[in-house]
């Protein structure tokens, strides 16, 4: 019933051609093989797989047809996994007619067919996996043994006197370590610095 309402909204609309419609993965992937279509509406949970396992299937074959996934899932999970799959979409199924056609038409223009709050969503996991490790940091620019005993200090509560007493440097020296540990480290202070480098083993724990 909800395919041959949307077969009816896409007849309806002038820069829209039906060519095909299927209800499982196994004829989705053959009915867009066989069609070739340039844009491809799938439905998340089908009788024998979901539409992920479709995508995959059907960009593996040719990567150049535009697949949005239709849902009523709003789970980021779901969200990212479909993203990661290949899908150029991602649209839940209480979106009205106007704002799902305004929305497919936007993928001719290079546009994901996304809502804000998923763009939001992808941005933000994006960050968080591409963001560098420590270990990656440290790896590229390690600290120096002098910086290593300044950190030790740090993670011991010294302030940077009592490091400079203990080291026999002037505060200053110790000011310029700690601005290059925590630059390296890719932290803000140096109690953050401090739980960095034990988590990543640079330092004992105190």
């Amino acid at each position: 019933m909800l395919r041959d309402g949307l077969v009816s909204i896409l007849h309806e609309q002038p820069d829209f051609e039906v060519v095909g419609e299927a209800g499982s993965v196994a004829g989705a992937i053959e009915t867009v093989l066989s069609t070739q279509p340039d844009l491809v509406l799938m439905d998340y949970s089908l009788p024998d797989g979901n539409g992920l396992d479709a995508t995959k299937a059907i960009l593996a074959e040719n990567p150049q047809i535009e697949i949005v996934i239709l849902t009523v899932h709003e789970e980021d999970d779901l969200l990212f996994n479909a993203v990661r799959s290949g899908a150029k979409g991602y649209l839940l199924k209480n979106i009205s007619a106007k704002e799902m056609i305004a929305t497919l038409q936007g993928l001719s223009r290079g546009d994901a067919a996304l809502m804000p709050a998923q763009t939001r969503s992808i941005l933000s996991e994006f960050a968080k996996t591409s963001a560098p490790q420590a270990t990656d940091l440290y790896a590229s620019n390690p600290l120096t043994e002098r910086e290593l005993e300044v950190l030790e200090l740090i993670a011991a509560g010294a302030t940077n006197r009592e490091i400079g007493i203990e080291l026999h440097i002037s505060p200053y020296t110790v000011k310029n370590h700690v601005h290059n540990i925590l630059n390296k480290l890719q932290v803000d202070d140096r109690h953050e610095a401090a739980k960095v480098a034990v988590k990543q083993r640079l330092i004992s724990a105190r």
